[in-house]
C-alpha cells in the first residue's frame, strides 16, 4: 500500500476514534462547550498536514464547525439577544456570516490585512530598486558560511521585538537573499524566524505581547507580573537555545534534515516550485545599493514603533511603557507601514533608482505576493470563530478547573492544556487570555496578600509562566496560527513545508519544557529548572549532531 493511502486511512481512523469519543462523552444536537467544539480544527490540522493542500484542509474544517452548528438542537448564541438560527441557515450564518464576513470586517484584522498588504509592496520596491540584490552580494562577502547565515536571521529576529508580524516580515525579506546564497531551506528559514518571532516578543517586556499578557491579570501590576515570568518561561527560552545550538553545531533532524540535504543541491523548496511569485524579483536598475535596502528597513521599523505607541497615546503624555501597553497593534502597524511607504516611494524616486510609475506598477504586484498569506489568515480566522461559537475555551477551560486541586502538577498540566488550547484553536493571545484568568482565581488568597507583602508567590509567577509557554508552544506547532502563516509569508516558503518541518522541533522543546514543569511543582526554584531544561535541550543535539556525523561518514 503506498504511503500516502496509509496516512490517509490512519487519519480517517483516529477522526472516527475521535467522534465515537464525542458521541459517548455528548450527544452531536449539543456540540457547544464539549469535546465536539474541537473536531473542526482536529480535520482542519489533520488533513493539511496529510494532503499537503492547506486551502481545502482549513475550508473542510470551517465546513465541519458549520455542520456542528446545524446539528445542535439549541441555537448557538453570537451575541446577547442574536443566535445563529436552526439547520440550514445555522450553517450558512456560521461558514458565511460569522466565519469570513465578520473577520474580514474585524478592525483589528482588516488593520493585519493592511499592514501585511503594504510590507509586500516595500519588499517589491527593495526588490526592484536593486536594494535586495546590493544586499544579498554584500552580505555574502561578509557572512562566508551556513553558520553565520543562520546566526544572522536569529539575530536580526532578536533584535525585532515589538511585534512578532512585523519580526516575521521583515527578517524574511531582509535575510531571503542571504538564507538562498547559502543554499538554507526555505523551510529552514521559516523555522528560524518563527523561532525568533513569539519565543522573542513573549519575553521581550517592551511588546505587543506583554501588553496583551499584563491586560489579562487584574488585582496585581500586569508589566510587573510579566517580567516575573521570563525567567520560567520554558519554551521561549529552549526555542531560543535550540535556535542557536542547531546553527552552530549544524544540526538537522526530521523532514528539515530532507529539506536541507536537498537545499545543498540547490533545490530550496523540496516541493518542486515557490508558491509565491517571482515576477516581482528582478531590479529594473543596476544602481541600487545596500543602503537601498537598509534605510528602508529602518524607516519602517521607526514608524511602525512609532505608530504603535502613538495608538497607545504617547503624545498625549503617556509613557513610552504605557503607550506600548495600550497601543493598537495592527492600527499602529498600519500607520506605520502606510506612511514608510510614502516615504520610501519618494526615497526611491530622489535616488532614481525608480520612476514614479515603476513605484506605482509594485502596489498591484506588492498585493499579488500576500494573496496565499490572505487567503491561508482568512481562512484560518474563520475556523477560530468555529471554535469560538463551539466555546472551545469554555470546554478546556472546565477540564483545566477540574484538575487543579493536584497543584505540585498544576504547572505541567496548564503547560499541556495550553499547548492544545493553542494549537487547535491557533491563538496564543486567546489561550492566554482563557488559562490565566483560571489561575489568578485557583490563587485569589495568595495574590490577596501581595497587596500587602508586595510579593507574588513562585507558584503563581510559574504557573502562569507555564500557560505563556504552552500558549506559544501550541502557536508555534499549529499550522492555522496567525504567526506561522506570516513565518511561512516572511520566509516565501510553502505552509505546510514549514509546518511539517518545524513540528518535530516544536515538540522536542515541548517534551523538555513538560519536564521542567513537573520539576516546577517541586522545586520553585529558576536555576534548578531552566538550568535542567538547558542540560537536557544541550546533551539532546549534541547526540544528535554526532548520530548524523556517523551516519554522513558511514
Amino acid at each position: 500500500m503506498k504511503k500516502g493511502y496509509t496516512s490517509k486511512i490512519i487519519f480517517a481512523l483516529i477522526v472516527a476514534a475521535f467522534i465515537g469519543l464525542c458521541l459517548y462523552l455528548s450527544p452531536i444536537t449539543s456540540p457547544a462547550n464539549s469535546l465536539w467544539s474541537l473536531l473542526p480544527p482536529v480535520v482542519a490540522i489533520g488533513l493539511a498536514l496529510i494532503t499537503k493542500e492547506v486551502y481545502s484542509s482549513l475550508f473542510l474544517g470551517i465546513v465541519t464547525g458549520g455542520l456542528l452548528c446545524m446539528f445542535s438542537s439549541t441555537p448557538i448564541s453570537v451575541g446577547e439577544e442574536e443566535t445563529l438560527g436552526h439547520g440550514f441557515s445555522a450553517f450558512f450564518n456560521a461558514v458565511v456570516n460569522e466565519g469570513i464576513i465578520k473577520n474580514l470586517s474585524d478592525s483589528w484584522n482588516v488593520g493585519i490585512l493592511v499592514f501585511l498588504v503594504v510590507l509586500g509592496i516595500i519588499v517589491v520596491l527593495m526588490n526592484r530598486a536593486g536594494g535586495s540584490r546590493a544586499y544579498g552580494e554584500w552580505a555574502v562577502r561578509k557572512i562566508k558560511t551556513r553558520r553565520g547565515a543562520s546566526l544572522a536571521t536569529f539575530g536580526l529576529g532578536t533584535l525585532i521585538f515589538v511585534d512578532d508580524y512585523f519580526n516575521c516580515l521583515t527578517v524574511g525579506s531582509v535575510m531571503r537573499p542571504v538564507t538562498d546564497s547559502h543554499k538554507i531551506s526555505r523551510a529552514k528559514l521559516a523555522y528560524l524566524i518563527d523561532a525568533t518571532a513569539a519565543p522573542i516578543c513573549i519575553i521581550a517586556p517592551i511588546s505587543s505581547w506583554a501588553a496583551a499578557v499584563s491586560g489579562t491579570v487584574e488585582g496585581v501590576n500586569g508589566i510587573s507580573l510579566f517580567i516575573k515570568t521570563i525567567p520560567y518561561n520554558m519554551y521561549a527560552l529552549l526555542t531560543i537555545l535550540m535556535v542557536i545550538l542547531m546553527s552552530v553545531l549544524n544540526v538537522d533532524y526530521g523532514s528539515m534534515r530532507i529539506h536541507e540535504q536537498n537545499a545543498a543541491k540547490g533545490d530550496l523548496f523540496t516541493t518542486g516550485e515557490n508558491t509565491y511569485s517571482a515576477s516581482a524579483e528582478t531590479p529594473v536598475t543596476s544602481k541600487g545599493k545596500v543602503i537601498d535596502l537598509v534605510l528602508p528597513v529602518i524607516i519602517l521599523i521607526t514608524l511602525c514603533i512609532t505608530g504603535m505607541v502613538y495608538t497607545g497615546g504617547i503624545f498625549s503624555g503617556t509613557s513610552f511603557i504605557d503607550a506600548f501597553a495600550d497601543c493598537d497593534a495592527a492600527y499602529g502597524l498600519s500607520l506605520g507601514s502606510i506612511g514608510a511607504l510614502i516615504v520610501i516611494v519618494i526615497y526611491y524616486m530622489c535616488r532614481r533608482v525608480l520612476t514614479f510609475n515603476d513605484c506605482m506598477s509594485a502596489v498591484p504586484d506588492g498585493f499579488k505576493q500576500m494573496v496565499p498569506a490572505i487567503l491561508i489568515l482568512t481562512f484560518a480566522w474563520a475556523l477560530k470563530s468555529m471554535t469560538g461559537l463551539l466555546e472551545a475555551g469554555a470546554y478546556v477551560s472546565s477540564l483545566v478547573e477540574s484538575a487543579t486541586a493536584i497543584q505540585i502538577l498544576l504547572p505541567a498540566i496548564l503547560f499541556v492544556v495550553a499547548v492544545g488550547l493553542a494549537f487547535a484553536t491557533g491563538t496564543s493571545w486567546g489561550t492566554f487570555g482563557i488559562l490565566i484568568p483560571i489561575v489568578t482565581g485557583v490563587f485569589e488568597k495568595e495574590l490577596a496578600a501581595t497587596s500587602v507583602t508586595g510579593i507574588i508567590p513562585p507558584m503563581v509567577v510559574i504557573c502562569i509562566s507555564a500557560c505563556l509557554a504552552g500558549a506559544v508552544c501550541g502557536d508555534h506547532c499549529s499550522p492555522i496560527s496567525d504567526t506561522t502563516i506570516m513565518a511561512s509569508t516572511g520566509a516565501q516558503c510553502d505552509h505546510v513545508n514549514h509546518v511539517s518541518t518545524q513540528l518535530p522541533y516544536a515538540l522536542t522543546v515541548a517534551a523538555i519544557s513538560f519536564v521542567c514543569y513537573l520539576i516546577a511543582g517541586f522545586v520553585q526554584n529558576v536555576f534548578v529548572i531552566l538550568g535542567t531544561g538547558i542540560v537536557l535541550l544541550t546533551a539532546l543535539m549534541v547526540i544528535i549532531h554526532f548520530i548524523n556525523k556517523r551516519r554522513s561518514n558511514a
